[in-house]
C-alpha cells in the first residue's frame, strides 16, 4: 500500500494505491476484509462514511434472528432444500441461492469462533425455531441486537490482523478505464484544515461493496436515521442492478422507530391509513372481510401445530 499528495486545481487530493477497496464497515464490509485476509489478499483498505454507522451496528428487533441450515432438531434439511427455500421466493438467483446455503454453516460457525454466543443444548446441537413459514428449524437469535454483536466480533477480527480502516470517508465516484475499474474518488467529511487534502482516491484494481440494503434511498424506513448506502455510486457507473426486491418491505413502529414482530403483535393491532398529514385515520382491511375473525386469521398465520408464529404478521388483501 503506497500514498501520496497531489494538487488537482485547487484541491488537495490524497492517493492511495491498494488491491482492494471495501466500502462498508458493517457486518459484511468487516467479513469480507477478514476473510480476504484469511484467502491471502493482504493488501485491503476498508473505508466508512461513518464505523460506528450503518445497519447492522445499528437495528434490531425484539429476536433478530440469524438464518443458516438447521444444525439441530429432527426436522430434515439439506444444502439443495435451503437453496430451493431461498430460491423460490423468486429475489436470488440460483447459483447464488446455492451458494448463500453451502457456505452458510461455514459462515456460522466463523462467528461462534469469533465469540458471537449463539445458544445450544446440553448435547451440543445449536439450537434452532422456525421463522416466516420455513419448513425447518434454522433461525437463531442471541437477542435483540444479534447483528450489532457479529459487526463488533468481526471488527475485533479485523483489527487484530492490521488491516487499515479509514472512517469518515465518502465514496463520490468510481474511476474507469477502457470501461473496468481502475479507481475510487472519495470526499474526507473530517478535513478541518484548508492545508489538509479535501479529496482521498484509490488506485485500486477491486472495489467491493458491502453498504448494506435500501438505506436512505426511500423516504419513509423503519431503518435508523445513521444509515446511509452508496448505491448510487455504482449506478452511476453502469453496474445494472438485479435482485433488488430482495430488500425487505413491512410493517413498522414510528415511534420507536423499529420492525414490527412477535413482541408487538400480541396484542390486536390495528392496520389503518390516512392521509399524507396523517389525518382520515380508516381501519381499511375490514372492508375487505366478512367478519373480524376472517380478518385476524389472515393478519396472525400459524404453523403445522397451530401454534401462533411469532415472527412476521401476513396480510392478504383479496
Amino acid at each position: 500500500m503506497q500514498e501520496k499528495d497531489i494538487t488537482i486545481g485547487n484541491a488537495n487530493v490524497k492517493i492511495i494505491t491498494v488491491n482492494t477497496v471495501v466500502i462498508g464497515t458493517g457486518a459484511s464490509g468487516f467479513n469480507t476484509a477478514d476473510r480476504l485476509w484469511q484467502y491471502g489478499q493482504k493488501d485491503i483498505i476498508l473505508i466508512s462514511e461513518n464505523v460506528n454507522f450503518g445497519t447492522s451496528r445499528n437495528s434490531g428487533s425484539d429476536k433478530q434472528t440469524y438464518y443458516k441450515l438447521s444444525l439441530s432438531g429432527e426436522a430434515s434439511d439439506s444444502v439443495r432444500h435451503l437453496a430451493e427455500i431461498l430460491f423460490s421466493g423468486r429475489c436470488v438467483d440460483g447459483e447464488h441461492a446455492l451458494c448463500e446455503a453451502a457456505l452458510s454453516s461455514q459462515c456460522f460457525f466463523r462467528l461462534l469462533e469469533l465469540g458471537v454466543p449463539f445458544p445450544r443444548n446440553r448435547y451440543g446441537e445449536y439450537i434452532g425455531y422456525k421463522t416466516d413459514h420455513d419448513p425447518a428449524e434454522r433461525a437463531t437469535s442471541i437477542g435483540p441486537y444479534t447483528s450489532k454483536k457479529m459487526t463488533e466480533c468481526l471488527q475485533s477480527s479485523v483489527e487484530s490482523k492490521g488491516i487499515r480502516i479509514l472512517d469518515k470517508v465518502l465514496p463520490i465516484q468510481i474511476i474507469k478505464k477502457d470501461d473496468e475499474v481502475a479507481g475510487l474518488l472519495c470526499a474526507r467529511l473530517d478535513c478541518l484544515e484548508p492545508s489538509e487534502p479535501s479529496f482521498m482516491a484509490f488506485n485500486c484494481r477491486n472495489i467491493v461493496f458491502a453498504t448494506g440494503g435500501p438505506a436512505a434511498i426511500y423516504a419513509d424506513s423503519v431503518y435508523p436515521r445513521n444509515q446511509f448506502g452508496a448505491h448510487a455510486v455504482a449506478f452511476e457507473a453502469g453496474v445494472t442492478g438485479k435482485n433488488l426486491t430482495e430488500w425487505q418491505f413491512g410493517l413498522a413502529s414510528i415511534k420507536p422507530r423499529w420492525n414490527v414482530s412477535g413482541t408487538y403483535m400480541q396484542v390486536l393491532p390495528r392496520f389503518v391509513s390516512t392521509d399524507k398529514n396523517g389525518n382520515d385515520q380508516r381501519e381499511f382491511l375490514s372492508d375487505y372481510y366478512v367478519d373480524s375473525s376472517a380478518m385476524l386469521s389472515n393478519v396472525f398465520s400459524r404453523d403445522i401445530n397451530g401454534r401462533l408464529m411469532q415472527e412476521r404478521p401476513r396480510v392478504v388483501l383479496p
